[in-house]
């Protein structure tokens, strides 16, 4: 494999071969899966410790507010477009003033049917399905979060990086019935698959991705050019096994798959080849590179709300930063393309600025950066570190869900 799709590290497993999850190498698939939860224990645990302070704190908020964390966590926002599809399927429209036109058909539908397949075997109401939905991607999202970083970085980055993503400001979207867990899970197993060759499941899990959300054109994208960067270096030095070859564009043509099925889908059922366009742009969504937003950014800085417009333009100078940061570090390409796609689609929309934190969680390797300098600290700095910045992100997330609205 090429320095572009994986970069050497020191103690690293190799990077083809038979290594198992995490590196661990014979016995068979018991004894690999076992051996690989018990290198990503630590990371799993800090995960779980993340979340659980985030939830304590919304409950202890929510005794002063007189509002329970699960209404919050499982009945807010998309979630509950989300369960109203389990539910009773596609079809519902809210007309608002000023002529929005919300339809459902803009919500990807892997989340909804897990959400009714769980509620149909178990005695559970979509809503509460979606949070055991939601629990369960977030670990494994975690999980792939460790592999990727573990793989590039060893042990210690794996369970930094898993970390701070728990800690985001607005983590507590990762403990909600929304999808951010879900795709974050899929996207990271995809990527750790690009970073280990094996083509047919990198572009699996790429398709199951995209039929989550529409930012699952970022792990297409990564799967792709990573894809021909990889049989163009590989043929220019001296070819590549038709095996391989075969593997390599199974999984290419497997990848748009869900994504492109849903666009499909969409345009079938709204009799048109925009369907899924005019359906964001009935929600005011779409992409006009940035405008709307940087009208937004504008707005702020030459009105009252002045210090919000200046801590907005430091926020997006540090994503930029952090990026650029990534790139002299010499990330992999599919991490690269993976995480700029997202930023790009995130930064150049227009539609709701709330909405913006919580469509980045999926780039996560933002936070390689950080965590290579969390693991230079001496371990009890590092925990504190950690903790600190932890609580801060729960005292955020039980402020922001007990506020009017998204941050």
């Amino acid at each position: 494999m090429t320095d572009l799709v994986s970069p050497a590290r020191p103690a690293a497993a190799p990077v083809t071969g038979t290594t198992g999850a995490t590196g661990a190498t014979g016995g068979g698939p018991g004894r690999r899966v076992r051996a690989a939860l018990r290198r990503a224990a630590p990371a799993l645990l800090a995960y779980a410790g993340v979340r659980v302070l985030g939830i304590v704190v919304l409950a202890l908020w929510g005794l002063a507010d007189g509002k329970g964390p699960h209404q919050l966590l499982s009945a807010r926002w998309d979630s509950l477009w989300y369960a109203r599809i389990a539910a009773e399927g596609y079809g519902y429209t809210l007309h608002l003033p000023g002529g929005k036109v919300h339809s459902d058909l803009a919500f990807f539908p892997l989340l909804p049917w897990l959400e009714r397949a769980l509620s149909t075997v178990l005695p559970l109401s979509p809503g509460d399905a979606g949070l055991v939905v939601s629990a369960v991607a977030s670990l494994c999202a975690a999980g792939g979060i460790f592999a990727v970083g573990e793989r590039l970085h060893g042990r210690r980055a794996g369970v930094a990086l898993v970390a701070l993503w728990a800690a985001l400001p607005v983590g507590i979207v990762q403990s909600m019935a929304y999808s951010e867990s879900l795709f974050t899970a899929l996207a990271a197993w995809s990527l750790y698959c690009v970073l280990r060759e094996r083509w047919v499941w990198a572009g699996s899990l790429a398709a199951l991705a995209g039929l989550t959300r529409p930012v699952g054109a970022a792990v297409v994208a990564a799967v792709w050019l990573t894809a021909a960067v990889t049989l163009w270096r590989g043929r220019a030095e001296g070819g590549v096994p038709r095996s391989r070859t075969v593997r390599t564009l199974l999984g290419v043509a497997l990848a748009p798959l869900g994504w492109l099925a849903y666009f499909v889908w969409v345009g079938l059922r709204t009799r048109s080849a925009t369907g899924y366009l005019d359906v964001q742009g009935g929600w005011g969504n779409g992409f006009d590179g940035g405008v709307a937003f940087g009208s937004f950014i504008g707005r702020l800085l030459t009105g009252p709300a002045f210090p919000a417009g200046l801590g907005l333009l430091v926020g997006v100078a540090l994503l930029l930063w952090l990026y650029a940061a990534g790139v002299r570090q010499r990330q992999p390409l599919p991490l690269l393309v993976h995480t700029g796609t997202v930023l790009l689609l995130a930064l150049t929309a227009k539609g709701y600025f709330g909405s913006k934190p919580r469509l980045m969680l999926p780039a996560f390797p933002l936070l390689l950066p950080l965590a290579l300098a969390l693991v230079r600290l001496r371990t009890v700095r590092a925990v504190l570190t950690v903790s600190v910045v932890a609580l801060a992100s729960a005292v955020y997330g039980a402020f922001w869900l007990h506020g009017s609205g998204p941050p």
